[in-house]
């Protein structure tokens, strides 16, 4: 019987109304940047115009990573190290690579 690898696990975290906020705020932007760089190709704009705004995405996404991140460190890896589950720094360690590449 072959494993079945599912891209996402089945933990959950209660985020403060703040950081909710926060990162809604940041992918609403994002959305809004990828919804005008479509405008950009429908309308045939110049390819170097398309690319930095491309760009303006993937910072905007790097940047949304990174609070994201930081925010998983304080709560999840902290209060998991706390409680015993060290198993955390392992999952933390795995996911680094996909960030980076």
């Amino acid at each position: 019987m072959s494993e079945e690898r599912e891209c996402c696990t089945h933990k959950t975290k209660e985020r403060s109304e703040k950081e909710y906020k926060d990162l809604l705020h940041r992918l609403n932007r994002i959305e809004g940047q990828v919804r005008g760089i479509k405008g950009m190709v429908e309308r045939d704009a110049y390819c170097t115009d398309i690319l930095v705004q491309v760009a303006a995405v993937n910072a905007a996404l790097n940047s949304f990573n990174r609070v994201l991140l930081a925010n998983h460190i304080k709560t999840c890896v902290t209060q998991d190290i706390r409680e015993g589950r060290e198993d955390t720094v392992d999952e933390l360690l795995a996911t680094l690579p996909k960030l980076m590449k």
